[in-house]
């Protein structure tokens, strides 16, 4: 399946990884949440904070949840990338106006 990638910045909230494993993943699975931890080897309360959305993907978890769901590391790292960008892009709006691409600098000079 070809893999479309999106231009310019999303409007919306990106969704967090956790969100679509416990939305989408687990109970498409018909797993509980200690069938799935112990699956992945991490402990219930890891697996519980990233379906709450409070604990990121990381490069580790993608590895294990890409391997569990068949799915590769690459998608679940890229949603964490997206919901963390699109979240600090915003409690940086301020600073990053501040800051001028070097292209302008250049052409100014």
């Amino acid at each position: 399946m070809k893999e479309y990638s999106v231009k310019g910045a999303l409007k919306r909230p990106a969704v967090h990884p956790g969100e679509v494993l416990r939305e989408d993943v687990l109970p498409a699975l018909g797993l509980s949440i200690s069938e799935a931890a112990r699956r992945l080897g991490i402990s219930r309360q890891q697996l519980h904070r990233i379906l709450a959305c409070t604990h990121p993907i990381t490069t580790d978890i993608a590895l294990r949840i890409g391997k569990f769901a068949g799915n590769g590391p690459e998608l679940w790292l890229r949603m964490q990338q997206a919901y963390d960008l699109w979240h600090l892009e915003r409690r940086m709006e301020q600073e990053l106006s501040k800051i001028e691409p070097v292209s302008s600098v250049e052409s100014n000079a």
